[in-house]
């Protein structure tokens, strides 16, 4: 059976997975209010230091429809992972089910992981505000832009597959 170690190893493995899913599907917004906090310090510094320096303020909105999309995803993901928690937590499982359950739950924080990533060089490459959703070998790519440009879902098409081995099979949709 489950002796204290296993059990130990269990726990914190547990709680280490949980911190880090939260970490991940943390809001944007929420690491942006802090870092705007000590930058307002520092610039309300500054301007008593020097006259001259203009202050320039970016107020940057993403899209409702990205932001759906990001929360209906989000309480998807943690709904599996809490069903995969249960199996793992259950002592009536057997050995086989929770290593399957474990698979699972590291395949789906691996997704989270890309999806983030993908996320990131799509905005740094074509500067647009997107979601990414992996599932299996396809991604569906959601870009918030008003404009349908067929030589710009080619290019995100081609920049998404460049970061994969095997065929995926990438869609690109627009909305704004």
């Amino acid at each position: 059976m489950i002796n204290k170690k296993n059990l130990w190893f269990l726990t914190l493995f547990s709680l280490i997975l949980v911190l880090s899913v939260y970490y991940i599907t943390m809001p944007s917004e929420l690491l942006l209010t802090n870092s705007s906090n000590y930058t307002t310090k520092d610039s309300k510094n500054n301007e008593k230091t020097s006259d001259k320096e203009t202050k320039t303020t970016v107020k940057v909105e993403e899209s409702e429809a990205i932001t759906a999309l990001r929360v209906t995803a989000d309480e998807k993901l943690e709904e599996e992972l809490d069903s995969l928690k249960v199996i793992l937590t259950d002592t009536k499982s057997s050995a086989e089910e929770k290593n399957k359950a474990f698979e699972k739950m590291k395949e789906l924080n691996m997704n989270k992981g890309e999806e983030t990533k993908l996320e990131e060089k799509l905005k740094e490459e074509f500067n647009y505000k997107t979601f990414v959703k992996i599932d299996g070998d396809q991604v569906k790519v959601v870009i918030n832009s008003k404009k349908h440009d067929t030589t710009l879902a080619n290019k995100i098409m081609r920049s998404v597959q460049s970061n994969y081995e095997n065929k995926m099979y990438i869609t690109v949709q627009f909305k704004a």
